[in-house]
């Protein structure tokens, strides 16, 4: 007998990893797997962080769950946290990349370091190796393992920068010369673009071993924003509004189950319209 529709969402004892698991959407996205019944296991550079959240996790959502401190830019690291939640939970069903540096615009006089003329090779490797690279590193190895065990999904998490350049108006202070002027760095847009190129590569190289990868793209989450910056961007959103930090929960749960099982190598835009204009 088929399932029902909604009885495609559960995630009942399917273990999920989840990179940058600590971090504000990492979080968010192991609510997510918990609250339809998976177990999350939150990989995190920050392994404090990540035990004390998958406890919470746990507690709250009466649900196995498991924090670990991993560097997903070492593949030994990467193998030795497989190996530990396989031998915990017995196997491995969703991996979710999620991790990345944070690329936030402050308006300092670091700031003017992050512009294109003056960006270093030391930031764009670090930023390429933790969003990019780590992503790479995690569906090579994890992705392995699934393609042994009899398949799996894996979801990477890119933006609406992925789709589109930033706004580089956006983060414009008055009083600034133009090279003084804060951006949002290159490597965001390449990172996310990059993921959104790495999801079709997958979905196609592992169709037949019964892996889906399918990318997200959510557009800016609210967080206490200047009042300046929210009224600039929300300008450039039809429905008038920056995203919620649970509004992506739903769509997370979509592509990691069983009620996306037709779709494969495909992006998922959730901007509210921003990447309509």
């Amino acid at each position: 007998m088929s399932k029902g529709s909604l009885e495609k969402f559960r995630l009942d004892k399917k273990v999920a990893i989840i990179t940058g698991g600590a971090g504000l959407l990492g979080i968010k996205h192991a609510e997510a797997i918990a609250e339809a019944g998976g177990i999350p296991v939150l990989w995190d550079i920050n392994g404090e962080l990540a035990q004390k959240e998958s406890l919470r996790i746990k507690n709250e959502y009466m649900v196995p769950c498991l924090g670990m401190q991993t560097d997903i830019t070492d593949p030994g690291d990467i193998k030795n946290a497989l190996e530990r939640v396989t031998a915990v939970f017995n196997g491995i069903d969703i991996l979710i990349n999620n991790a990345a540096n944070d690329p936030k615009v402050k308006g300092s006089n670091d700031q003017i370091m992050s512009r294109f003329e003056n960006f270093s090779l030391e930031q764009w490797n670090s930023d390429v190796s933790v969003g990019l690279k780590g992503a790479f590193l995690c569906s090579q190895i994890v992705g392995t393992y699934m393609a042994v065990h009899g398949g799996g999904v894996i979801l990477n998490i890119a933006s609406d920068l992925g789709i589109i350049a930033p706004d580089q108006r956006l983060y414009k202070q008055p009083g600034l010369k133009e090279e003084e002027q804060p951006v949002k760095p290159v490597t965001y847009s390449v990172v996310k673009h990059g993921l959104i190129g790495l999801t079709k590569y997958l979905a196609t190289y592992w169709a037949h071993k019964n892996i889906r990868v399918n990318t997200l793209a959510p557009g800016g989450v609210y967080t206490g924003q200047p009042e300046e910056f929210v009224s600039r961007l929300t300008n450039l959103i039809p429905v008038g509004r920056m995203a919620e930090k649970d509004e992506y929960k739903s769509a997370v749960l979509f592509l990691v189950s069983e009620a996306s099982s037709y779709m494969t190598g495909s992006t998922l835009i959730i901007d509210g319209g921003r990447t309509c204009w």
